[in-house]
């Protein structure tokens, strides 16, 4: 059992990490029904669409996902060995950046709308709508899916695909009935990741005209300043995500799948079937990737000749975003050093289980930890300022609110739960005689943190920082709702000049953050795919 502070820091890490859930989920157990009365029909409106999205997105990367990890781990076809490897380059492109792409180019008034009217005669259907939101959302957030199904098939037994051949199973059959039950956990795992990104989403459902709760939260907030109406929209996303998690949990089920033998051969397909495998891996990566990054390489072109931002601002922007995400990513490593560190020297239950809690900020959609953070940087400001006034008799105003420490609080939150993982994976292999021996020579817990573990967690710890600092590269609600005044981000700059139809001026930006979002990737990769 630890005492002192290495007792007392998961705990105080809980507390702080909890806040802004605790503070939402206090909100929605009240309801005021004159905010309900207030959003009118936009509630059920909200309500329904986000049911949707996520059902949509949902099956959307499930069926690309799956079919794709499938094709190729089970088998070999023109192109394959690259395939495999390049199919996780869509989660370099953030949701909101493909969806301007899409907006701007299939749009009634887009290139290929246009051309389709002139020369074909046709009319396109319309993009802004929900079965536009779905299917760019599906071909951003498929890699969750292939990535987690890739894993699962690949540890599925030589064995039970030999079995299912002799029963005379179709390829199709044999992935049904074999290799999916068998890789239920994961393909679960990739599921929930991919529905707790369609509930964070706001700027595409904009781009596309599908109201969801996590729109309506910036909605609210933006347009009306109606600080309390945002955070009870923020609890009933929060519900969605909670029933997301417990979703996850059911799929996996308590079943355990132990699998004997080498994994599964791949087998060859030639001819036709071969190359209409190719064809279908080539036309997602087109659609999803590469059309994206060409379209906004033309753009950024086309900009130089006539810039809707100065390179002065550009480069504003640009160490805005670095130096948040630096900060976010130094303090998220820090606290995942303390706290992967301290659990592994071994506390009491109740402190652990608090532990492991304060690393669910993840599953909390980013307009959900926005706004709690909103609401409990606003209490603290308007407490202190009563509190000094009634003993000082001045007034300091808003401290905490609107300031870039309240962003990076509210970074941290949302982020902490994988620079955890990462610190945490790199410090399970440290041999436990190690941390014995330490103690033994009368070693305190922190020290043994800080001289110990610290330096041999380096490349867990270099990998949490990188990865927390591209998905805060990439962040849009938590900066939008937290931000100071005219404080823009790269980020915060595509949404502006995407809603302005500027798309152009959003063009360099985009790739920046899409050129950033490679680093995860290429993590990824080299980690093996």
């Amino acid at each position: 059992m630890l005492r002192g502070a290495a007792g007392i820091l998961p705990l105080f890490i809980f507390l702080l990490v909890a806040l802004p859930v605790l503070k939402v989920l206090a909100e929605v157990a009240v309801p005021s029904l004159e905010t309900w009365r207030s959003l009118g029909p936009l509630l059920p409106l909200m309500l329904r669409n986000t049911l949707l999205l996520l059902l949509g997105v949902g099956a959307g990367s499930f069926l690309l996902g799956v079919s794709l990890a499938w094709l190729t781990t089970a088998y070999r076809f023109p192109g394959s060995r690259y395939f495999e490897v390049l199919l996780i380059l869509p989660l370099a492109v953030p949701t909101y950046v493909l969806g301007y792409v899409y907006m701007a180019t299939f749009d009634y008034a887009g290139p290929f709308s246009t051309a389709a009217r002139q020369l074909l005669g046709i009319t396109l259907p319309e993009i802004r709508s929900g079965y536009g939101a779905v299917a760019v959302m599906s071909l951003v957030l498929y890699p969750y899916v292939y990535v987690m199904a890739r894993a699962g098939f690949r540890q599925v037994s030589s064995s039970s695909i030999d079995v299912s051949r002799v029963m005379g199973y179709t390829g199709l059959e044999t992935l049904i009935k074999v290799a999916l039950p068998l890789s239920r956990p994961a393909v679960a795992a990739g599921m929930a990741l991919v529905m707790m990104e369609a509930l964070t989403d706001f700027a595409t459902v904009r781009f596309f005209n599908f109201p969801t709760l996590s729109e309506g939260i910036i909605r609210v907030w933006y347009g009306r300043m109606n600080l309390e109406a945002a955070m009870e929209l923020a609890g009933l996303l929060l519900l969605f995500a909670l029933a997301v998690v417990s979703l996850e949990h059911r799929l996996r089920g308590r079943a355990q799948y132990f699998q004997t033998g080498g994994g599964m051969e791949k087998r060859p397909l030639r001819g036709v079937r071969g190359a209409a495998a190719a064809v279908f891996c080539a036309s997602v990566l087109l659609l999803a990737f590469v059309l994206p990054v060409l379209q906004l390489t033309l753009w950024a072109l086309e900009e130089t000749a006539a810039p809707s931002a100065s390179p002065e601002m550009y480069l504003q922007l640009l160490s805005r975003s670095l130096s948040l995400a630096a900060a976010a990513a130094l303090v998220c490593v820090l606290i995942a050093i303390v706290l992967a560190g301290v659990l592994q020297l071994g506390t009491g239950r109740v402190v652990r289980r608090l532990a492991r809690l304060s690393t669910m900020g993840y599953a909390v959609p980013g307009a959900v930890v926005g706004v709690g953070t909103l609401g409990v940087l606003s209490s603290f400001d308007h407490r202190l300022n009563s509190l000094l006034e009634g003993t000082l008799g001045f007034a300091p105003g808003l401290i905490a609110t609107g300031t870039v420490v309240g962003l990076i609080y509210a970074y941290t939150v949302k982020f902490m739960t994988i620079a955890y993982s990462a610190v945490d994976s790199s410090l399970s292999r440290i041999t436990p005689s190690i941390i014995g021996a330490a103690r033994s020579l009368g070693a305190r817990p922190l020290e043994v943190v800080r001289d110990i573990q610290a330096p041999m967690a380096v490349p867990g710890i270099a990998a949490g920082a990188v990865l927390v600092f591209v998905d805060v590269m990439k962040e849009l609600p938590i900066t939008l709702i937290l931000r100071p005044f005219g404080y823009d981000t790269l980020a915060v700059w595509v949404w502006q000049m995407a809603a302005e139809s500027l798309w152009g001026g959003a063009a360099l930006p985009a790739l920046t953050i899409v050129l950033a979002g490679i680093i995860p990737v290429a993590y990824i990769i080299r980690r093996g795919v």
